[in-house]
């Protein structure tokens, strides 16, 4: 039995096959990530979770759920939640007067986003999104645009605090991203491969600012698929020094870390070569990764996940990468800390009621 189950995958539909089944079963799968085609509505969706979890209950059912143009359940009730970008303007009417207005009202309807989102996810059992956003917001990038704050980095780390703490009220992780910042460059990781070519000393005194104020309160980062090359010449999710030295050795994080997308063109080159996703999966767990994520290759026949699963599992028996029994437990840790609400008693929470008055 592996130490610890490190791979993130997906499914196709809104209901689990056979082979679902068999591949959430395996023991080197960590957990799910859910995206728009998974969902028809509450009811699929509690009942497609609850057979997740009938299969292993330690699996971490996850989604890309920030608000804003990303979020994957929109429909039957979900809240439409803003764009990060609404709290930073809040922020900025601060001292304009104005009902509503300022840093104050900013931060708590930072938390109450927080709240609303866990709280709504987890009444349909997904237990996990991989939000905030703590890239900084230069103007120029498309893929991140108004999923950031803000472009200061103090403003982004108070509001992204405050976020974390109404996810942490509904009993749910956080995850901080993309380190150590994707704002800067204008490529999309997702079609290219983005080079950001400054120095570390203006990262870390920028960009970076937020992981370092807010290790204490952070349960997993995510890196970006970004080449720095004045700091190392591979994509930070496969850079030791990046995760190993600066995250977690200079910046004091002790949570988990998740690799983005191995199915990204940003994880497809390492080191100038094109590479395999088992070869990007052990390239990340060997720089310092807890978690891999394979996403959208469940459609079709699936075997890119089953070439990864097996791959990984070939790999461990020839020690090319080895198990962490620490990255078992963080990966463990991301699980609810409390029980979840029902849909119709969060309904009528009157906590509940109260985090909706605050959303801009």
């Amino acid at each position: 039995m592996p130490v610890h189950a490190p791979l993130i995958l997906d499914i196709a539909g809104t209901t689990l096959s056979a082979v679902d089944r068999e591949r959430l079963a395996h023991p080197l799968t960590g957990g799910l990530i859910f995206f728009a085609r998974n969902w028809q509505d509450r009811q699929q969706l509690t009942e497609l979770t609850a057979e997740i979890h009938s299969i292993r209950e330690d699996l971490l059912i996850c989604v890309d759920h920030e608000g804003g143009r990303v979020q994957r359940f929109r429909t039957d009730g979900f809240t439409h939640l803003p764009p990060m970008r609404a709290f930073g303007e809040m922020w900025m009417k601060d001292g304009r007067g104005g009902e509503g207005a300022g840093a104050m009202a900013a931060t708590n309807a930072a938390s109450a986003a927080g709240f609303v989102l866990g709280a709504e996810l987890r009444a349909c059992g997904v237990n996990f999104s991989f939000t905030p956003v703590l890239d900084l917001d230069y103007g120029g990038s498309s893929v991140i645009g108004d999923r950031a704050f803000h472009r200061d980095a103090r403003i982004t780390a108070l509001l992204a605090r405050s976020l974390m703490h109404g996810l942490l009220l509904a009993g749910m992780a956080n995850c901080g991203k993309h380190f150590p910042g994707h704002g800067f460059v204008k490529a999309d990781s997702h079609t290219e491969i983005p080079v950001d070519k400054r120095g570390l000393r203006a990262i870390l005194n920028d960009d970076a600012v937020p992981y370092k104020w807010l290790n204490t309160v952070m349960s997993s980062v995510m890196p970006a698929h970004v080449v720095y090359p004045k700091v190392d010449s591979r994509p930070a999710g496969f850079s030791s020094k990046w995760l190993n030295d600066i995250l977690r050795a200079q910046l004091g994080f002790g949570g988990a870390i998740f690799s983005d997308d191995l199915s990204m063109a940003g994880a497809r080159v390492i080191d100038g070569r094109e590479v395999s996703y088992t070869e990007a999966g052990i390239a990340a767990l060997n720089a310092g990764c807890d978690l891999v994520l394979l996403c959208n290759q469940s459609t079709g026949d699936g075997s890119a996940v089953d070439e990864l699963l097996d791959g990984l599992g070939e790999a461990m028996v020839k020690d090319q990468w080895r198990g962490r029994a620490a990255s078992e437990h963080r990966r463990l840790s991301l699980l609810p800390s409390k029980p979840a609400l029902d849909w119709d008693t969060l309904m009528r929470s009157p906590e509940y009621i109260h985090a909706l008055s605050l959303l801009p």
